[in-house]
């Protein structure tokens, strides 16, 4: 399907099993400049929404509710991102809305969250720097340990591929991607099952997919 198709199925997905303060939160939050950023930033890199969470609720830091425009969680993993529009409510903000507003934000960094906003003008003019920036942000997961086991070029960038793709991987995908032959790529994938950075995800006595090891999954801080 193509990005329309998804997105109304992610949407529906989450108000389907969304209820009181949640559902309403979904249906009056989620606005132009979400979907602008789904369409814009997110789909060109991933074509899917898995691990997404639109309009997510979080505990405030003063006992309350308060609700992340993206939240993408996976083990160990969880990111923030946020769409800021600029409008006449900006100007007319107080002080200490101001530095309520940045309390929020220091709250979510000290509870495990990383941040990362973005304006509707990034979003809407520059949407392949934003896209840089969310590709960034979610490589680091793989973390500076990575770097310290001597991977080659080929094993980084199939990790990458698999973080990027979110799901298994087949020999194939990895054959296109890399543009490399398919017994180099066998190679490689048997070297990143050794390292258990990769493991069998379908498949026996041949291998017809593989996902990432649960070292990988876990952020080297």
């Amino acid at each position: 399907m193509g990005f329309e198709e998804e997105y109304q199925a992610f949407l529906n997905s989450h108000l389907q099993a969304r209820t009181g303060e949640r559902l309403r939160r979904l249906q009056e939050g989620h606005n132009q400049a979400e979907m602008l950023f789904l369409k814009q930033v997110w789909w060109p890199l991933f074509y899917h929404f898995k691990y997404l969470h639109p309009e997510y609720e979080v505990d405030n830091f003063k006992d309350g509710k308060r609700y992340l425009d993206f939240a993408y969680i996976r083990p160990a993993i969880r990111l923030c991102f946020e769409v800021d529009g600029y409008g006449p409510h900006l100007k007319n903000i107080s002080r200490w809305q101001f530095s309520d507003n940045l309390e929020r934000q220091n709250q979510l960094v000290i509870d495990g969250w990383t941040v990362i906003r973005f304006s509707y003008d990034q979003v809407k003019e520059k949407p392949r720097r934003c896209q840089q920036i969310v590709q960034q942000v979610i490589a680091q997961w793989l973390g500076d340990e990575l770097d310290q086991t001597s991977l080659s070029f080929a094993e980084k960038e199939v990790l990458r591929l698999a973080v990027r793709n979110g799901e298994a991987i087949s020999p194939k995908e990895v054959e296109n991607y890399l543009k490399l032959s398919d017994k180099t790529v066998k190679k490689v994938l048997s070297q990143l099952v050794d390292k258990k950075l990769l493991i069998p995800a379908s498949g026996i006595k041949r291998v017809r997919s593989y996902r990432l090891g649960n070292q990988v999954k876990h952020p080297i801080r």
